[in-house]
């Protein structure tokens, strides 16, 4: 009875060649073939670092097909390795349905560690860390984002979506108006020569991409529901200044701005994103 080959997950580079793994490349020489979403782009990929290997196209629109041809090379003995595009297979793309049949034809699945576009762009965000949900690219028609939106706008941890240049205008609004003006960070062309980093709330990131056009892929960092309590409350007949004065008082007295923000909120009964964003739109608090 032949043993049956082994399905390695490769991570690709989200676009600086030099985050590939020297065991990402050797693996890739090794197998028998890779399975990946867009050959040409992988062809130059491997070229890149001269792999020779057989390529095999499996994508959204041929993976009912090719995934169970894909398992009885596998079940033959042959090792495959699935690559995506860029970052990590089986995020956001067909990879998982790939994992699931090996899996069921009990076929080992050994993933490589490397680059995710999610991970990279949360850590330099400056967004809470601690618990975050990723949503990825949302649904593609109206009402089923809306109602994943709605149901995502009480979350309290931090929101990592994916979005395309050509949708990231779009996206921004529909953000703002199912969870208010809150903290927001738009990472684009991440590791690339030009890669951003669009720091904010959705408003400000809004007006930002109004007069400036989107390029590149899109990560997007959006603040959980700071206090549904807080927000549930009637706002506090507090003005913008009396916001700033109260926060900068608290910094004179040796307070850091972010726990000054969270006891002004506090002692007003106001939400943290308004503070945040008073603060954030007056240039003397430092």
């Amino acid at each position: 009875m032949t043993e049956a080959g082994t399905l390695y997950l490769c991570p690709t580079p989200l676009g600086n060649l030099e985050d590939m793994t020297f065991r990402a490349v050797r693996v890739l020489k090794e197998a028998a073939a890779i399975a990946a979403e867009d050959t040409r782009h992988t062809r130059n990929l491997l070229n890149h670092f001269d792999i020779h290997a057989r390529l095999i196209s499996y994508h959204e629109h041929n993976k009912a097909e090719r995934g169970p041809e894909i398992i009885d090379q596998l079940l033959l003995g042959e090792s495959i390795a699935l690559v995506s595009d860029a970052g990590m297979p089986g995020i956001s793309d067909p990879g998982v349905d790939l994992v699931r049949l090996a899996i069921a034809n009990d076929i080992p699945v050994v993933p490589l560690p490397g680059p995710n576009a999610a991970l990279t762009a949360l850590i330099a965000s400056g967004m809470d860390t601690t618990l975050f949900t990723f949503v990825g690219f949302l649904p593609k028609t109206t009402k089923h984002r809306r109602q994943l939106l709605e149901k995502l706008a009480n979350y309290p941890y931090t929101l990592v979506f994916y979005e395309a240049p050509h949708r990231v205008r779009a996206t921004l609004e529909e953000l703002t108006t199912s969870f208010g003006d809150r903290q927001a960070v738009a990472a684009r062309e991440l590791t690339k020569k030009f890669e951003e980093f669009v720091r904010g709330s959705l408003y400000t990131l809004r007006q930002h991409f109004s007069e400036n056009q989107p390029r590149g892929e899109f990560t997007l960092i959006v603040e959980g529901n700071p206090d549904n309590e807080a927000q549930n409350q009637p706002a506090a007949a507090l003005s913008t200044p009396d916001i700033v004065q109260a926060v900068q008082v608290l910094i004179q007295q040796g307070v850091n701005k972010k726990d000054a923000i969270r006891e002004v909120a506090s002692q007003n009964g106001l939400p943290k994103r308004q503070v945040y964003q008073a603060v954030l739109t007056d240039s003397l608090v430092l």
